[in-house]
């Protein structure tokens, strides 16, 4: 077969990438394409995003790079239907085209719907709408924070209707409410209110209001997000969401304590009206006076009606007032019977007790004392003394009759010895032994039982000697007076000045020598009390 010759020129597979790459960026630099996101799996590790788009004839792969995913208000979703705008591109090592997104939007309202039931249903899944995650709002709360733009009619309408009904203390977080940046910026806010401290310098919000006038489902689609649908569900501090007009839903309704048709109506449920308020506790002040006044107009009656029931309160003491009056009358006569009776009973053992008398029984006890223990301890001589010589006699006597007897039962054994055995004749022996050997012990436990009673017979009368003896009454600190004859001395009368004198102690002897004047001659005192004196009770 011969080589067909040709002119036509030579291009390498990289020249042929390259020249088709420049002719579908210069024809197709910038489009907007519509279409199904298919076989999105999320950013790769390197922050860049692939996926495919598609209808139902044809499909084109889509890339995001890094840099333009982070500016998408709309991030792509797996079976969302978008319009994606970019440019067109090859990538050589493929040999496929492509498009380089740079921003995403929803193809119409029915994809932001859908996207948005999606998300509602997802988020209802983990239970961030359930109806016991509610809180109460605060009935007066000191401190509103208002999530919103400062520069909308919103602002304006919420404070003008807090002055109207009760005045508070308002912060505003100055926020975008649509566009990119919106649904970080509400985060923000809301995270910010809640990181207050209770003693920080700016009072912590005790109830936050998310804001916003009406406006498309593209407006209002920052509130939707949901990073600010789990922001307010996580919340500390109470929520009321007031977004767009009566008609319009956000997700953050669903999760947010209450949901307020308009920002007006957020600020009437968040205060009461302060007139109203003072009419009502104006009101419950009146009733409370009344029925203070009531119950004590009925106690007043109930004490009326008790106190005419009740005696007069001179009657209740006047028995009592008249047993007093005779006991005291009686009192006086029997004060005085007793002091005479109690004298004339004095009178009577006043002979008894008089001090020479009892020191007279002193000296005869002390006498009789001395007398016993003399006698005492010579009894028990001439006791101990008998029983020695009755029982010395015996006592010597006893080893001879024991020999005796013995000898007396040896003597019969050994007559006895060729009729009887051996161990009979050991047995009787042992049985005198021992017979022997218990009257022995018998003798001296009856000398050592009577030696014992008789001690505790000695030691008695020492202890009775020692109780009757005047050294006790010595030892209380009184002393013995002697003169120089060893006689007692009982009365001043018996002392003369510069007489010698011996006084007894309890622990010695003392010698001293009787100073100053003689002692005069007195009568003794009556006994009796004069007749003008007040008489004793006792």
């Amino acid at each position: 077969m011969s080589q067909v010759l040709t002119n036509a020129a030579e291009f390498t597979v990289s020249e042929i990438a390259q020249a088709v790459k420049r002719t579908v960026e210069d024809e197709f630099g910038h489009v907007r394409v519509r279409g199904e996101i298919s076989g999105f799996r999320g950013q790769h590790s390197s922050g860049h995003a692939y996926f495919t788009l598609k209808d139902d004839a044809a499909s084109i792969d889509a890339v995001v790079w890094k840099g333009s995913y982070a500016r998408l208000a709309f991030k792509p979703e797996e079976g969302l239907e978008v319009i994606a705008t970019g440019r067109l591109t090859t990538f050589p090592r493929s040999s496929k085209y492509q498009i380089v997104i740079e921003n995403i939007e929803p193809a119409g309202a029915g994809a932001l719907m859908a996207l948005l039931e999606e998300r509602r249903k997802k988020l209802l899944a983990e239970g961030l709408f359930a109806r016991e995650r509610k809180r109460a709002l605060p009935y007066l709360p000191r401190v509103i924070g208002v999530i919103t733009s400062p520069t909308g009619a919103v602002i304006r309408d919420i404070l003008h209707r807090l002055d109207d009904r009760f005045p508070s203390h308002v912060l505003v977080w100055p926020v975008r409410v649509q566009g990119e940046t919106c649904a970080p910026e509400v985060v923000n806010a809301i995270e910010g209110f809640n990181a207050f401290g209770h003693d920080s310098q700016i009072p912590r919000p005790d109830l936050l209001i998310v804001a916003r006038g009406g406006g498309s489902i593209e407006d209002l689609w920052g509130f939707n997000e949901e990073a600010v649908v789990r922001a307010v569900a996580a919340s500390g501090i109470p929520v009321i969401s007031a977004v767009g007009h009566e008609t319009d839903t956000t997700l953050i309704d669903y999760a947010s304590d209450m949901r307020a048709p308009t920002p007006t109506a957020a600020a009437e449920a968040a205060v009461p009206v302060r007139a109203e308020l003072i009419a009502y506790v104006d009101d419950q002040g009146a009733r409370q006076r009344q029925a203070a006044r009531r119950s004590l107009a009925s106690l007043k009656d109930r004490l009326r009606a008790a106190q005419a029931g009740l005696p007069r309160a001179g009657d209740l003491v006047s028995t009592q007032r008249q047993r007093l009056d005779m006991a005291s009358s009686h009192l006086t006569t029997g004060l005085r019977h007793l002091v005479q009776t109690r004298r004339v009973a004095f009178s009577n053992v006043s002979a008894a007790v008089h001090p020479r008398l009892i020191r007279q029984r002193h000296v005869e006890l002390s006498d009789r004392l001395g007398n016993l223990q003399r006698h005492a301890r010579s009894g028990l001589s001439k006791t101990v003394e008998r029983a020695r010589l009755r029982l010395d006699p015996s006592a010597r006597q006893l080893p001879s009759a024991a020999a005796t007897a013995m000898e007396r039962k040896q003597a019969a054994i050994a007559r006895l010895a060729p009729r009887l055995s051996p161990q009979p004749l050991r047995i009787e022996l042992r049985h005198a032994q021992t017979a022997v050997v218990a009257l022995n012990q018998r003798l001296y436990q009856a000398a050592g039982q009577l030696t014992v009673g008789r001690r505790q017979h000695f030691a008695q009368l020492v202890k009775l000697l020692e109780t009757l003896s005047y050294r006790n009454v010595l030892a209380r600190g009184y002393a013995l007076v002697q003169d120089q004859t060893g006689n007692v001395v009982t009365s001043r009368d018996e002392t003369n000045p510069g007489d010698a004198l011996k006084l007894t102690f309890a622990d010695g002897e003392v010698g001293v020598t009787v100073g100053g004047a003689p002692a005069a001659r007195r009568k003794p005192a009556r006994s009796g009390p004069d007749e003008g004196s007040q008489e004793s009770l006792f």
